[in-house]
């Protein structure tokens, strides 16, 4: 299922504008050589932000990436800072996290193109760092949301935020619940067809999920031993809840149902010691621990047939990490560090068919993995229209795997990276870049998983190695009209042991699994425009998009025949038009979120999945100083989505079809509210 980021209320605060307009003359540092670019809160100011996640949408020549899921530290962060560093916590999103940070704490955001001497770019060629003020006295906010669902559903919330500090001593905290809509359940007509087109099974299909979570966040931080100590803590709980209801009206009348309900408990407590060592050297010492605990049962039932799936899993990782950085001068620096992570993954799987086991390969496995890291970087502005910005890690890992799969490996990866940005003038830059980029093996695709709405049954695999690949990137920067901003971006990637899909072969049953599939390639360009529309008589207006076209090409493990890669999208993009009205406290735009398509290659099925273009109508008005109203009308063209299933007899290329099954569902408007009162300094 997918649970929409977009449905409003299940974070609370969580969607917001994708993008905003500067003032009619916004206050902004001019675009400098050194490929530093800062800029003061007055520069938000017409636009009404609030915290710094905020600041960071409306961030010319910016999109925020909150990073990847990985295990370890190194190299999963997002393009974020917050005062020169990286989050410790792994668990608490990175928008959260910048959500948390009030405009009155914040002295500026620097945006860093191509790189700049102390700072770890997190292997970006852009990043931006939010440097906050020292101290600040107690100050919150407290927000209430509702969002209404078409089908008559209320998804409300609510968030309380604190924090404060004296002296070096500083704390924060913050409290949150909400619900939310998953617009993958849907109403609309479900068809089956036979291989010459006629109707084997016609039938409405009437399906409803949601989502509820709540999450406790705390940090707290002190001078220690000459430095600085910060420990910071979460907990969360998240409930989804899914049923279909596909009333079959041809060829007899019948009924199928599908009820999902999954439960996840996630745990975090980390720690981070930073201290200088010297005039020039700098200690940072991490630490933590984070457990999550998930239990999915799935219930089908049909005329003629039924089936219960039941998953059980617990994982944890254990993570310490150091790094020496030193500046040799204003235009060198270096640094070097090492990490060691433990990670342990227990799954319990058990498949019901009328009645019946059904034994799945690695149903039932226990996967323990240490790895550790050894790093350096390096950053060198040799002259102010160049910057050198290379690094060499090396991971090492060892995998094991105990239960229905006995399992040992070790692996072994050098992962090099250089980059060179040119800025031949303030306005113009062009950056390159070439890296060695080595994935991680997903513990879910270790262990068996079933989904009875979609038909799939998938088997574990733990034999797996990395995908790995050679990136190489051209990127060109043009900025305009003071702050406006226009990228290309170019990118090849060049695929070793691509993980895809492939058939598994037991001795009762063909199933589909997670594999390495061979070479490929993958070919990505990136466009992003900001442009501010002051010149069009538009003051206070700006237009904010994004678009990647990607193209790739494996070879199919089942039909030997050249293919797109699994579930990878050919085409996504985003844009937001957005205007400050201060006279009348007032911000009102429009966001959009492309259509998109991703299809699946099962040994025995192709699976196709489009979703239509998301729009959503907004305004913001403040009331008073420290009262902001919100109002939105998500999914205001009522987009819905369309799953198209082509079965074969057999393994693809060599089997006839067996049915195609295709249903398009539709998903209505919502009307979204959020009132959010600040208090304090």
């Amino acid at each position: 299922m997918i649970v929409s980021a977009l449905a409003s209320a299940l974070a609370l605060a969580a969607p917001e504008a994708a993008g905003g307009g500067a003032g009619p003359a916004p206050t902004a540092a001019a675009p400098a050589s050194d490929g530093v670019i800062s800029y003061p809160p007055s520069f938000f100011a017409a636009s009404q932000a609030a915290n710094a996640w905020e600041m960071l949408l409306r961030l010319p020549g910016f999109a925020l990436d909150t990073g990847d899921a990985i295990r370890g530290f190194e190299g999963g962060g997002g393009n974020a800072l917050v005062d020169g560093q990286r989050p410790s916590s792994k668990t608490d999103p990175l928008d959260e996290l910048l959500r948390r940070i009030p405009l009155s704490q914040i002295e500026r955001i620097d945006l860093i193109r191509g790189g700049a001497p102390g700072i770890d770019m997190q292997g970006r060629t852009v990043i931006a760092n939010v440097v906050r003020k020292p101290g600040g006295a107690l100050q919150g906010l407290v927000a209430l949301a509702n969002n209404h669902v078409y089908d008559g559903r209320n998804m409300h919330g609510f968030r309380l935020e604190l924090s404060g500090g004296k002296d070096g001593r500083n704390w924060e905290g913050s409290a949150r619940y909400g619900f939310g809509a998953d617009d993958g359940g849907d109403f609309g007509p479900g068809v089956m067809l036979g291989p010459d087109g006629t109707p084997i099974r016609i039938s409405q299909i009437d399906s409803t999920g949601g989502i509820g979570n709540q999450t406790l966040t705390g940090a707290y931080e002190q001078p220690v031993l000459g430095g600085k100590l910060r420990v910071n803590g979460r907990l969360f709980w998240e409930k989804y809840k899914f049923k279909e209801d596909n009333v079959i009206v041809f060829p007899a009348p019948g009924l199928a149902t599908t009820d999902d309900i999954n439960h996840t408990h996630e745990t975090e407590l980390g720690g981070r010691f930073t201290r200088d060592l010297g005039a020039r050297a700098t200690l940072d010492l991490v630490g933590l621990r984070q457990t999550r605990e998930r239990d999915i049962s799935s219930v089908f039932d049909s005329p003629g047939e039924d089936g219960r799936f039941n998953l059980a899993r617990e994982s944890s990782e254990t993570i310490g990490r150091g790094v020496v950085s030193y500046r040799f001068s204003e235009t060198l620096s270096v640094e070097t560090g090492a990490e060691g992570a433990f990670n342990r993954l227990d799954s319990r799987t058990a498949l019901t068919s009328n009645g019946l086991p059904v034994l799945l390969p690695a149903a039932n496995v226990t996967v323990e993995e240490t790895r550790g890291e050894a790093f350096a970087k390096g950053v060198w502005r040799p002259s102010r229209p160049w910057t050198v910005e290379s690094g060499l890690r090396y991971e090492a890992s060892s995998i094991s795997s105990s239960g229905d799969v006995a399992l040992d490996k070790s692996l072994r990866f050098l992962k090099p990276r250089l980059a060179l940005t040119w800025a031949p003038s303030a306005t113009t830059q062009v950056r390159l870049r070439i890296e060695r980029v080595v994935g991680q093996l997903a513990f879910d695709d270790f262990v068996a998983d079933s989904s009875f709405n979609t038909g799939a049954v998938t088997a574990g695999n733990p034999d797996l190695d990395p995908e790995q690949a050679w990136v190489s990137e051209v990127a060109l920067e043009q900025r305009f009209w003071t702050d406006g901003v226009m990228g290309v971006t170019l990118r090849r990637s060049t695929l070793t042991d691509v993980i895809d899909r492939a058939p598994i072969f037991t001795q009762s049953a063909v199933f589909d699994s997670p594999a390495n599939i061979g070479d490929g390639t993958k070919d990505e360009l990136v466009l992003n425009l900001t442009a501010p529309l002051r010149r069009f008589g538009l003051t206070g207006a700006q237009l904010k998009a994004e678009a990647t076209w990607r193209r790739s090409e494996v070879t199919d493990p089942t039909t030997g025949e050249s293919r797109e890669i699994s579930k990878l999208r050919p085409v996504e993009w985003e844009a937001t038009y957005s205007q400050d009205l201060p006279q009348w406290r007032m911000t009102w735009g429009v966001d959009a979120y492309g259509g998109w398509r991703e299809t699946s290659y099962r040994f025995n099925e192709v699976a196709t999945f489009k979703l239509g273009t998301f729009v959503r109508p907004f305004a913001e008005w403040r009331a008073r100083p420290d009262l902001i109203v919100r109002f939105e009308l998500p999914n205001v063209t009522e987009r819905g989505l369309r799953r198209t299933r082509t079965v074969y007899d057999g393994p693809r290329g060599s089997s006839e079809v067996l049915f195609t099954d295709d249903r398009k569902l539709d998903f209505g408007r919502m009307y979204y509210v959020r009132v959010r009162k600040t208090f304090g300094a």
